[in-house]
């Protein structure tokens, strides 16, 4: 992941002024969440729930998934256009509303809802992470910058794991990895790359006979609010067998660790 501004931008061809805050709606020729108060009633919550696993009951060894519930972010769900750089974010907003619905906050303390990208931009200024220019820039945010923000509006510091074999040391080092946050922290994980560089929430991992699965929830669809049927059919929410990353990748996890001691 990177936060080359310039170069996406030109690949874009769009200027920091042109970029769509909620004040349009986006897409073309289908209908759209316009911004407005309401926006959030439209999110499908628990954009996984009756998918049927990846492997037999004969054949599974271990299977863990997230505890609780959250909402699917993805492109444009709050009429602000992000497509090609906002899909880090989404999955940010998407472990965001786990903390809300799932996580209970530290005592005396309210949840608030999830930050907005600019709010995200602003943040990660705030901590010095990046320059000025980064608010209301198109600069793409990965696991690393997930970490701060998770950090900053919530308390919630994170565990970033590096695998640097791409799916072969993904079915190994972190596929066990995943089981045990799961079974121990119990919430949605950002995952990112190099090549592969996009952003991917990780809600589940199960291991069979013939390798691992992790259940995808992918922030790249855009368009109108779907059902639970049409995310899933649409394969945006699915089970991807690892052995079907690239290799030549290297795979960043952004672990939250919301297991108070």
């Amino acid at each position: 992941m990177g936060d080359n501004k310039a170069k996406m931008d030109l690949k874009l061809g769009v200027s920091d002024q042109d970029i769509d805050w909620g004040e349009r709606t986006v897409g073309t020729n289908r209908h759209i969440v316009k911004s407005q108060a309401n926006w959030t009633e439209t999110l499908l919550k628990n954009a996984q729930s009756g998918l049927p696993r990846p492997v037999s009951d004969s054949d599974t060894i271990k299977c863990s998934q997230i505890s609780g519930e959250c909402h699917y972010y993805h492109y444009g769900c709050d009429g602000q256009d992000d497509q090609g750089w906002g899909c880090g974010y989404r999955t940010v907003q998407t472990i965001s509303s786990w903390l809300c619905l799932s996580w209970c906050p530290p005592k005396d303390q309210s949840c608030r809802a999830p930050p907005s990208l600019p709010e995200i931009q602003q943040a990660l200024v705030e901590m010095g992470d990046k320059p000025k220019s980064f608010s209301s820039s198109r600069g793409w945010i990965g696991t690393f910058e997930a970490a701060l923000v998770l950090d900053y509006f919530y308390d919630v510091p994170c565990r970033v794991v590096h695998v640097r074999g791409g799916g072969a040391e993904l079915e190994g080092k972190a596929v066990e990895e995943l089981h045990k946050h799961f079974q121990t922290h119990g919430s949605p994980v950002m995952m990112g790359g190099d090549r592969d560089n996009s952003s991917k929430g990780i809600l589940g991992v199960c291991t069979g006979g013939q390798g691992s699965y992790l259940l995808v929830m992918d922030p790249h669809y855009h368009g109108s609010p779907l059902g639970r049927t049409e995310v899933q059919g649409g394969g945006w929410v699915s089970w991807k067998k690892v052995s079907t990353l690239d290799h030549s990748s290297f795979y960043n996890l952004c672990l939250p660790q919301t297991l108070r001691k």
